[in-house]
């Protein structure tokens, strides 16, 4: 196959939305950069679907991580005076 067919062809799969098996091997191989769990383990050889276990397990734990941080706060903005300088603060952290 020639290399503008290759190319037309790679065209209409994105247009039509369907991801080519080298792009799903890029964003595996970009996942598995970026997970704490498998950095630290120092794994380089993993199969995809471990790779996709462990994304799913590291989102579900960063949630944790966001609810509980979301409870403390509500928690501690419940016991300060509205109109207090921490008040103040955090209303500008939260912002940012």
């Amino acid at each position: 196959m020639s290399s503008s067919r290759r190319t037309s062809s790679s065209r209409q799969q994105q247009s039509s939305g369907r991801i080519t098996d080298g792009q799903i091997i890029d964003l595996i191989s970009k996942l598995h950069q970026v997970l704490p769990e498998i950095r630290n383990r120092g794994t380089s050889k993993l199969s995809a679907s471990k790779v996709l276990q462990e994304t799913c397990s590291h989102i579900r734990k960063l949630q944790r991580e966001v609810d509980d941080l979301s409870g403390r706060l509500s928690q501690l903005l419940s016991t300060i005076d509205a109109d207090s300088a921490e008040a103040a603060i955090i209303r500008s952290l939260i912002s940012q």
